[in-house]
């Protein structure tokens, strides 16, 4: 039996189209909804912009139920939580841009809650999670930190989470650059400031201790991902 709730269409104007009529929303409460503006909408339904970005079928998704995805790709069911034969569920998907950042754009960073700047992003990741405003994302690089975490990895990290043992965390070395390892504490120095070490999981990198080396912590991992390529 054909499940109509399970098709592709092949334009988003098509998409677009089917939203309005069976939601009965008008085009500034859809644009609304969004994030954008009742002319974009109108581009939608002309067929003038061709593609939706993710974060406003995010959008529409809160407000109507209908799967991003679907939006995006017309693909996949249209509905967010259809029943279906499927053995997974559809996750939420994560309406909070975080911007991917290279090692060298966080370690100049002057503060550890200083924002990069602004445009310095060359990709943004999406999240649900609840992060402040100068969270950032890193590519993993090197096998410092293999097998647990391996280059092309990507991992969150929110500079207004102070560290405790055992965290993963993003610090400032010498040569202005971000390196990325686990936190041990040490207690008080000599000079009487927080003494740490940064851990490689990799036994063959060696460890960076605060009391040896200037190294300031950035932000701590909050999240990581890890994408699996044939």
């Amino acid at each position: 039996m054909l499940r109509l709730d399970f098709y592709p269409m092949n334009t988003l104007e098509d998409r677009i189209r089917a939203v309005l009529s069976e939601t009965q929303a008008e085009q500034v409460e859809l644009a609304e909804a969004a994030g954008v503006t009742k002319g974009t909408v109108s581009q939608w339904l002309d067929g003038k912009i061709k593609s939706i970005k993710l974060e406003y079928a995010v959008g529409i998704q809160k407000r109507y139920g209908y799967n991003p995805v679907w939006l995006v790709m017309g693909e996949g069911e249209k509905k967010m939580g259809t029943p279906g034969y499927a053995n997974v569920a559809p996750a939420q998907v994560g309406s909070r841009r975080v911007p991917l950042i290279s090692s060298v754009q966080a370690g100049r960073m002057t503060e550890a809650v200083d924002p990069f700047p602004p445009g310095g992003a060359f990709e943004y990741l999406l999240t649900d999670l609840d992060l402040s405003d100068y969270a950032f994302a890193l590519e993993i690089e090197g096998l410092s930190m293999a097998p647990d975490f391996n280059p092309g990895d990507r991992i969150i990290i929110d500079p207004a989470i102070q560290p405790r043992p055992g965290d993963f965390v993003v610090a400032k070395n010498g040569r202005e650059e971000a390196t990325f390892k686990k936190y041990r504490a040490r207690g008080v120095g000599a000079d009487g400031r927080e003494a740490f070490e940064l851990i490689p999981l990799n036994p063959d990198y060696p460890t960076i201790s605060s009391e040896h080396e200037q190294v300031r912590i950035i932000g701590v991992m909050v999240e990581h991902r890890r994408y699996r390529k044939r």
